[in-house]
């Protein structure tokens, strides 16, 4: 992420009042044009404010996976106001198309072949204006991917991740499987990180209790107005049993 990372690192507070927080949290799914551009503005200004990226005269960023039918792009508005946002893409051995696959294919595809499902969150970007009012906001926008994880049944989430944020990462379990590559149209490299979603799903629960969900609030953010429950990549929602959740790691 970008300045929420920075403002995370900076100031207490983080975790521990994330629950707090929740009750001012709405996720909402980008669907039309200007929510969309909304958040493209809001990406352009997170990048230009941490040097990630050149300006441009458009003042958005975007990319071909903003509009593939397995990409979720999610807003996090707080008191109303977008305030930070994530991009959730699902790949699997029928759909493996994401962005990490643009430089970590090495890695990815051996997975995808063994018929895993996979959540690829990019993007994580945070208002540089608002983002210092909420230290706990790093936390409320990568919930997301652990929400995208249980709605797609994942077995693996991964992340891309510049050096400066990859402790935030570690602190939810996550480890770094190569060191850092280029990534295209950003100016710092990052390293790939990831987690065993089965196989930690509960230990992230245990020390992070925010970042469960309802099948009723997954269903809300994920599924698409318009599209009834056969989106292209379709996944029912996750078990509550966690037995279950083990039998696929």
């Amino acid at each position: 992420m970008t300045a929420a990372h920075n403002q995370q690192q900076q100031k207490p507070g983080g975790p521990s009042r994330a629950f707090e927080l929740l009750d001012k949290v709405d996720y909402r799914l980008a669907e039309t044009a200007a929510e969309k551009e909304a958040i493209f503005r809001l990406r352009y200004r997170a990048y230009l404010k941490e040097g990630t990226i050149e300006p441009n005269a458009s003042g958005i960023i975007t990319d071909r996976y903003d509009e593939m039918d397995n990409s979720w792009i999610v807003g996090v508005y707080l008191e109303g106001v977008l305030t930070s946002s994530l991009r959730i893409t699902v790949a699997s051995r029928d759909n493996p198309v994401c962005p990490s696959m643009d430089v970590f294919a090495d890695l990815l595809q051996p997975e995808l072949d063994r018929g895993r499902i996979i959540v690829d969150p990019t993007r994580f970007v945070g208002d540089p204006e608002r983002a210092h009012r909420f230290p706990e906001l790093p936390y409320m926008t990568l919930r997301l991917a652990y929400v995208a994880c249980e709605h797609f049944q994942a077995h693996l989430g991964y992340a891309s991740v510049r050096a400066e944020h990859q402790a935030f990462y570690r602190k939810a379990f996550m480890q770094i499987v190569c060191p850092p590559r280029h990534y295209p149209g950003l100016t710092k490299p990052i390293s790939l990180m990831v987690i065993d979603f089965p196989a930690l799903h509960g230990k992230v629960f245990a020390r992070y209790p925010f970042l469960r969900s309802s099948a009723f609030e997954r269903r809300k953010i994920f599924e698409r107005s318009g599209e009834g429950a056969s989106p292209p990549l379709h996944l029912t929602d996750f078990p509550a049993d966690p037995a279950a959740i083990a039998s696929r790691a």
